[in-house]
């Protein structure tokens, strides 16, 4: 065991060792996930997941610390691996329970890298998710948007400037929120997950690979605070096997920066899982997630949403290498 966290901790910091030396703009901040589940019923079994950030191409992570009020075990969904967190009380002994997380991130301004596919991988990338179709009005859009366009990046340019001139970042009314392509569709406006599922749905359809993935941003102005909640993201593959990022809602957010957000993402955020429809592990009494960055519990065998949630960081770096080397500075 410890020779295992030995290695672990030695990846990480070869990880930042890599990143700085390749004077790729960073940042390199300490990120706190915190929540409680209150109110249970004295006696209920009770049951707890929530996401693990990991090391990956575009950050390295350390676990500073985790605690809570149950024994925590590691488990990994099945089919995109992503890692989480587990705790169960099957006597249901409190009416309250704790957790908390603490990571050290450094995380590294994105661009496209290359990532050959297992047919498996490849499938997952392809297909529809419950609220993802890739047939109907999303997939009629993305003809009409890429007719005459035969290669790639362009076809996928064309579905960027589609959901960018057609969707409003707007939290009014309800159904935002969901990550459903047919109310993105019709509504016109949502949130990120709204945004980038209709991208996902219309890159889909025309036989480009696409993902989502979902972390936090971390504010780009302040050394420390608050993190109001989470943020997500897409990417694609292009004919060369490369992902190519995207971020259309932060797109829309900042019209200066659309051709950044083509091809890159920020190095303000931190990314947890992938994916939607998930299953967890230990495998959950309700129906797979729509998708995985808050804690899920169950009580007594059914969904409790009496969670409170608290997410906040602190800058470690200096920001230099960020500052010096900053690719959307050009463009402001």
């Amino acid at each position: 065991m410890l020779r295992h966290a030995f290695v672990v901790f030695a990846l990480v910091l070869f990880a930042v060792g890599s990143f700085a030396q390749s004077g790729t703009p960073e940042r390199h901040f300490r990120f706190h996930y915190a929540f409680t589940v209150r109110n249970t019923h004295v006696g209920e079994p009770i049951r707890i997941w929530f996401p693990l950030a990991h090391s990956g191409e575009f950050q390295a992570v350390k676990i500073v610390s985790q605690t809570g009020d149950l024994p925590l075990r590691r488990a990994r969904e099945s089919e995109y691996r992503n890692a989480m967190l587990y705790a169960e009380d099957l006597r249901g002994a409190k009416a309250e329970y704790n957790f908390a997380v603490v990571y050290d991130v450094v995380r590294r301004q994105s661009t496209a890298y290359r990532e050959s596919l297992s047919a498996e991988q490849l499938r997952l990338a392809l297909s529809a998710d419950r609220l993802v179709p890739i047939t109907g009005l999303p997939a009629s859009i993305a003809a009409r948007q890429v007719e005459g366009i035969r290669k790639e990046p362009a076809r996928a340019r064309a579905l960027y400037n589609y959901a960018l001139a057609n969707m409003r970042y707007d939290h009014v009314g309800t159904g935002w929120g969901h990550g459903d392509t047919l109310y993105a569709c019709s509504a016109k406006h949502g949130n990120c997950t709204d945004f980038h599922s209709l991208f996902i749905s219309m890159a889909r359809s025309q036989n480009i690979p696409a993902r989502f993935e979902i972390g936090f941003s971390i504010p780009a102005e302040a050394r420390s605070g608050e993190v109001a909640g989470y943020h997500c993201w897409a990417e694609f593959q292009n004919e060369n096997h490369e992902w190519v990022p995207v971020d259309i809602s932060e797109a829309w957010k900042h019209p200066q920066q659309r051709e950044f957000f083509f091809g890159h993402w920020d190095d303000d955020r931190v990314q947890f899982t992938v994916g939607r429809d998930l299953t967890l592990s230990p495998r959950q009494a309700g129906p797979p997630l729509n998708y995985f960055v808050y804690p899920y519990v169950e009580l007594g065998g059914k969904d409790y949403a009496n969670v409170s949630l608290h997410f906040s960081f602190e800058d470690l770096g200096d920001g230099a290498t960020k500052r010096g080397g900053d690719l959307r500075s050009t463009m402001r």
